[in-house]
């Protein structure tokens, strides 16, 4: 049972390492949501995330034999850089194996505190098979990031110490879930002492594990991992997370990549810090389930879980955020092609901010704009604009919600190519790394000729790719089959209304 937890929690050793991290009151959310929001601050670890204490828990719990012999994990970055520091603290070799897809930013981090980095394979599954490889050919002692009860009770100590920092009402905790260790931890300590605060798990909803498990009654592995959020991206939560959070967690939520990075500014604006994408899932879930329950005037707790993050993806980060909070419609719009249409349009939209016109010639008809309008994110700004634009007789189309359109034609609007046939269109995901591109360039090779192509670096564990290939109407089968042996994630776009209305 959860309860058992307790005591182990109570005797879990993280301060010799780890620091006791703050509540802080965010001001300005607060306002905005009619709640009292609060962020436990766990970027602010020596290593800038919580996984500091599950790991020196469980070191502090090995014997001197297997101290001797040294710890190996496998991470993506912040579980490394907890097992690193906290090996160099009590003089014990440790060895991590990390995906060659981890930001640069973590393996500097892993090795400045003195661990081995072993890259190895693009995901965590891959670097922790080869972890227990060497766990059975050297006889070190494996850290696991989650699934062990002595890292899950270090974790819970966040729990004790929200309960003694905020000794009033708590009426919602939002926790970020991977693996589910932090989520275990602190729900069996909450649910025992104040089992009325509820208890929400928050989940990317590319890699919804937790979901998953809990709709089905047992653990499943998800058959593909959206990486974004890289500190949370797990395929099949813990056996051991998951026998203590169904009979702790109150309810799973899921937020966007968009919620995501919205919540990323949200906390930027508030403590002038910022997080990791996985850092802001908790604060996503909180402003999702205000919006979703109509909750006022309650007390919401999110654990804000780390801060290591590449700084190249602030870009990426910062042209989501305004979608992700709502703040910005992008539509595609047709106008006449006619001298002042444009100022005709503009006239239209009236006082409202144009956040992007993108716009390129194509026939003397009609002109199609690709457009971006700062709307109010309270109300139904959004479709009373499309509203208006309509009743003025032009015909609008909402891309707002359109991945194509928001990561790829926005920056390729160029105009329509002539004398392209047989154009497919498809958009891959493939893991980032150097010579990534050329890789996937050398796998797609030199069947079918190509004929658009888009891809821009994010920062970001794995690349995006749009890409137009012209294939003969009796060939299509065949690049269905060949490009499932690339064994690169695909989607067809050839019927994106975004790819019709610019590039086709």
């Amino acid at each position: 049972m959860p309860q058992t937890y307790i005591k182990k929690i109570l005797d879990a050793r993280v301060y010799d390492v780890a620091i006791e991290t703050p509540i802080d009151h965010a001001v300005f959310l607060s306002e905005r949501l009619n709640n009292t929001v609060l962020i436990k601050r766990e970027d602010l670890q020596p290593v800038f995330s919580f996984k500091l204490r599950g790991a020196y828990n469980k070191m502090c719990q090995l014997t001197d034999s297997e101290k001797a012999c040294g710890v190996v994990a496998a991470s993506a970055g912040n579980h490394a850089q907890g097992v690193a520091l906290s090996a160099a603290k009590m003089g014990i070799k440790a060895t991590i194996v990390m995906p060659s897809t981890t930001p640069q930013i973590k393996v500097d981090a892993v090795k400045a505190r003195g661990g081995k980095v072993v890259l190895h394979g693009d995901t965590y599954d891959e670097a922790s098979t080869f972890a227990k490889a060497l766990v059975r050919e050297k006889g070190m002692c494996y850290v696991h990031p989650y699934d062990d009860p002595d890292v899950i009770a270090g974790q819970g100590t966040i729990g004790m110490e929200i309960l003694r920092q905020h000794t009033g009402k708590i009426d919602a905790i939002f926790l970020p879930v991977g693996g589910g260790g932090l989520c275990a931890g602190v729900s069996a300590y909450v649910k025992y002492v104040r089992p009325e605060t509820r208890i929400i798990a928050v989940e990317p909803e590319d890699a919804a594990c937790l979901k998953a498990a809990m709709e089905k009654g047992r653990r499943v592995k998800l058959p593909h991992v959206g990486l974004f959020a890289d500190g949370a991206a797990v395929a099949q939560i813990g056996k051991e997370t998951f026998r203590v959070l169904r009979k702790t967690v109150d309810e799973v939520m899921t937020v966007s990549t968009d919620e995501i990075c919205a919540a990323i500014k949200d906390i930027f604006d508030d403590t002038r810090s910022i997080a990791e994408p996985a850092g802001a899932l908790a604060l996503a879930g909180l402003k999702k389930y205000v919006e979703t329950h109509k909750v006022s005037n309650q007390t919401l707790l999110a654990v804000d879980s780390g801060a290591n993050t590449n700084f190249d993806r602030l870009r990426f980060i910062s042209e989501q955020t305004e979608i992700g909070e709502k703040r910005e419609a992008i539509l595609a719009v047709t106008i006449p092609e006619k001298p002042g249409s444009f100022k005709k349009f503009c006239q239209t939209i009236g006082k409202r901010n144009i956040t992007e016109f993108n716009y390129r010639f194509n026939d003397d008809k009609d002109a199609h704009i690709f457009v971006g309008i700062q709307v109010s994110p309270q109300g139904r700004d959004r479709e009373e604009l499309k509203a208006v634009l309509e009743k003025r007789g032009y015909p609008v189309m909402d891309m707002t919600d359109n991945d194509i359109a928001k990561l790829h034609v926005r920056h390729m609007v160029g105009g329509h190519a002539p004398g392209v046939e047989h154009e497919l269109v498809y958009r891959f995901e493939f893991p980032e790394r150097p010579g990534a591109l050329l890789q996937f360039l050398t796998g797609l090779g030199e069947r079918w000729n190509i004929s658009m192509f888009h891809y821009r670096n994010h920062g970001a564990a794995y690349g995006r790719v749009l890409v137009g290939m012209q294939v003969p109407e009796n060939e299509r089968s065949q690049v269905e089959s060949y490009l499932k042996q690339l064994n690169y994630p695909y989607r067809d776009e050839s019927k994106n209304p975004a790819y019709q209305l610019f590039l086709s």
